[in-house]
C-alpha cells in the first residue's frame, strides 16, 4: 500500500488597503478553521517584509492555535536573512508550547533580489547573503536544540552563576525535528538532506537547466532523499502547486482573473521574460483533469505532501472555495484521506 499523502495549502494573508490588514488576518484564523474541518494536515503561512502580506507569524499562529485543535501550521518559508536566530527560536517553542507541538518551522535566506532594499533596512553584514543567511539558520536550529547560547560572565550577573551556559527558554522538545527548508536548486536540496531538514519545494525553481519545472524539482527531490541520513527519522518533501479545480460553473469565474494574470506574466513553459528561474504550472478545470494533470507531475510523485498553493491576491471566498473542492473532489484520488 502507498502511503498516505499528506494534504496543506499556503496563504500569504493578503491584503490592499492597510485598513484591511485586520481583516486579513481574521480571515486567515477562519481559513484554518476551515481547513481543519475539511481535513488538512498543515498550513502555511509565506512570509513577506514591506509588502502587503502577513510579516510576522508568530502571533498569528497562537491565535490560531487557540482557534484550532489539530491542524499544524508552519512558516513557508521565513526568511532568516532578516530575521534574529534568538528571537525566532523564543517566539517558536513559545508557540509550539502552546499549540501542543504542531508547529513546522520553514525557512529559506529570503529574496535574493530584494536584498538591495532589505538591507537597507535591516541593516548590512561583512558575510554574503548565502552565508549570512546559513549563519543564521545554523544559529537558529542550535538555539532550538537547547545548544548553549551563551555563557554567564563573571561580572556580578544575576541570573546564573558565573560560566553557566545560557540556553533559549522556553525550550520545546522535538521542534528541532521539524525545521524545514525551501530549496531551489539541487545542490540546495542536497544540503538540505545533509543537514537533516525537511524540505520545501515550491512553485519556483531558481535553476534553469532547460528540462520541464516537474523534470529539474523532481531531481532536486530525489537527490534530497538519497542524500538524507538521520536516524530514527523518515525524509520529507513536500510539494507546492497552484491549482484550482472548478466543480461549478461559478469557479471559473471566480478563478478567471488568475489564470489571465498567470497567462500574460508566464510563457508555455513557466518561464518569464527576465528569466527569474522556472515557474511550476498552474492545474486548472475540471476535477478529472486537475487529478490527470497532479498525476502527471513527476516531482509530485517523489514528494511526500501536496502543498495547495492558493494565489498571493486571492480572495477569502476564492480561498476557501479551492480548499474545498481540492479537499473534496480532488486529493483523495491522489492519495489523501482526511486527517
Amino acid at each position: 500500500m502507498s502511503p498516505r499523502l499528506e494534504l496543506s495549502f499556503l496563504t500569504f494573508v493578503p491584503y490592499d488597503d492597510p485598513a484591511d490588514a485586520a481583516q486579513s488576518l481574521k480571515d486567515a484564523i477562519d481559513l484554518f478553521r476551515f481547513a481543519e474541518d475539511l481535513g488538512y494536515d498543515t498550513g502555511w503561512v509565506r512570509v513577506r517584509h514591506l509588502e502587503p502580506f502577513l510579516s510576522s507569524p508568530f502571533p498569528l499562529f497562537a491565535a490560531i492555535a487557540q482557534a484550532t485543535d489539530r491542524i499544524r501550521f508552519g512558516t513557508a518559508v521565513l526568511p532568516m536573512r532578516y530575521a534574529d536566530p534568538i528571537t525566532v527560536a523564543e517566539d517558536a517553542a513559545t508557540v509550539d508550547l502552546l499549540s501542543g507541538g504542531r508547529l513546522e518551522l520553514g525557512v529559506a535566506g529570503g529574496i535574493k533580489p530584494a536584498a538591495e532594499i532589505l538591507d537597507g533596512v535591516y541593516g548590512t553584514t561583512e558575510r554574503s547573503f548565502d552565508d549570512e543567511s546559513q549563519h543564521r539558520i545554523a544559529r537558529l536550529r542550535a538555539a532550538i536544540a537547547g545548544e548553549p547560547v551563551a555563557v554567564a560572565p563573571d561580572t556580578g550577573f544575576p541570573i546564573a552563576p558565573p560560566g553557566t551556559a545560557l540556553v533559549v527558554r522556553p525550550h520545546s522538545p522535538g521542534l528541532g525535528d521539524r525545521v524545514w527548508y525551501g530549496p531551489g536548486s539541487r545542490a540546495t536540496a542536497v544540503r538540505t538532506a545533509e543537514q537533516g531538514m525537511d524540505l520545501l519545494v515550491s512553485t519556483l525553481n531558481s535553476e534553469d537547466d532547460g528540462r520541464s519545472f516537474e523534470e529539474t524539482q523532481r531531481d532536486q527531490i530525489l537527490a534530497y532523499k538519497a542524500a538524507f541520513d538521520v536516524p530514527g527519522r523518515t525524509p520529507r518533501a513536500v510539494a507546492g502547486r497552484i491549482v484550482l479545480p472548478s466543480v461549478t460553473p461559478q469557479d471559473d469565474d471566480l478563478f478567471a482573473g488568475y489564470i489571465a494574470w498567470y497567462a500574460g506574466r508566464f510563457d508555455a513553459t513557466g518561464r518569464p521574460p527576465n528569466g527569474f528561474g522556472v515557474f511550476s504550472p498552474t492545474h486548472h478545470g475540471t476535477p478529472d483533469q486537475v487529478v490527470a494533470s497532479l498525476s502527471r507531475d513527476v516531482a509530485l510523485a517523489e514528494a511526500t505532501g501536496l502543498d495547495i498553493v492558493l494565489p498571493a491576491n486571492a480572495t477569502h471566498a476564492m480561498s476557501r472555495r479551492i480548499l474545498e473542492n481540492v479537499a473534496t473532489s480532488v486529493a483523495p484520488a491522489l492519495g489523501w484521506s482526511p486527517a
